[in-house]
């Protein structure tokens, strides 16, 4: 086996396990949101993880002014982020994982969609195929009028609409603003709101949940950190596919936990959306096809503020010593 290809395979295998942490993070949202509201997981999120972040933020040197070269699309991005989180919480509250993770598939084919208006990415008709395929597969999964459609089900579609918005505005604006920015903001602004609404929701936790709210905080940065180590070993066509993994594990983990079934709508649902979400993957890695990529740089999954985007964790990092933009 060559180097390129060995580097590749381990690229997709640490894509594998931040998938797998990502998931056993899922797992205990939605254990936790059996009690507890979104708001209050994400405030409490939040909290604990600041200490985290902290340290990650120490190694950006420059003496900076932190406000924003962009104030309206900061601040639309970070409503975007935080609306993102409580949706993404409460639909793994009140859905099961499976479905929630074919739902949240589709944010590729949003990313997609969005570039255009956003970015002015043109996109021609087979990546347009592609999208729409995709999102004939959320509605497999969703059967309007052949099932009952909830609040959770709405949920995990703001989710993904939401956290594609949050995708292509970093990529709008990443090259002007400071990768603080761009992490602190929705943090910040998620603390503000949720500590807000707290007070309406706000149910009693014992140690042993505190104790589980920071595994959500320490799995989502994890998490985040091993899509970095990731893509900084191989391509980016191999290692993004690799986010589909999740369903596996949220089939298993559903059936061992919550004794969830795999049903045969979402199963097929899945499958289309996956299919296209990789379709578009290969499309933008070939030249000329796209001037943004703005799914191929989508580094890491839905952003909440347990689990930061991992491109702009890597900017961070990647400029401890010279400093960011």
């Amino acid at each position: 086996m060559s180097t390129h290809a060995g580097n590749n395979m381990r690229a997709a295998l640490v894509m594998l396990a931040a998938m797998g942490v990502f998931a056993t993070h899922d797992v205990v949202v939605k254990l936790l949101g059996a009690t507890y509201a979104p708001m209050q997981l994400l405030f409490f999120g939040s909290l604990l993880g600041f200490p985290i972040v902290a340290v990650i933020l120490l190694n950006d040197r420059r003496h900076e002014s932190l406000r924003a070269k962009h104030p309206g699309w900061v601040l639309v991005r970070t409503a975007c982020a935080i609306v993102t989180g409580v949706s993404a919480f409460y639909a793994f509250s009140e859905l099961p994982l499976a479905q929630v993770y074919a739902i949240l598939f589709s944010t590729p084919l949003l990313i997609t969609i969005l570039a255009i208006p956003i970015l002015g990415e043109r996109v021609r008709l087979r990546r347009w195929a592609a999208v729409i395929t995709g999102l004939i597969g959320v509605l497999v999964v969703l059967r309007p009028g052949q099932a009952d459609l909830s609040l959770g089900h709405l949920a995990a579609l703001t989710a993904s609409i939401c956290s594609a918005a949050v995708s292509v505005i970093a990529r709008k604006i990443g090259k002007d603003e400071r990768s603080v920015v761009l992490l602190l903001y929705p943090m910040v602004g998620n603390f503000l709101v949720m500590g807000a609404m707290l007070p309406f929701v706000y149910v009693p936790m014992p140690m042993e949940h505190l104790g589980l709210m920071g595994v959500i905080a320490v799995f989502g940065l994890a998490g985040s950190f091993l899509v970095i180590v990731a893509y900084r070993e191989g391509e980016a066509v191999i290692v993004a596919p690799m986010q589909y993994s999740q369903i596996l594990w949220a089939t298993g983990y559903g059936y061992i936990l919550f004794r969830e079934g795999l049903d045969l709508a979402t199963a097929i649902g899945a499958v289309i959306i996956i299919a296209s979400g990789v379709y578009i993957v290969l499309r933008e890695a070939r030249p000329g096809t796209s001037g943004n990529r703005p799914v191929l740089e989508t580094r890491g999954r839905a952003e909440v503020v347990t689990a930061p985007r991992s491109s702009v964790l890597q900017r961070i990092l990647s400029n401890r010593t010279v400093g960011d933009r």
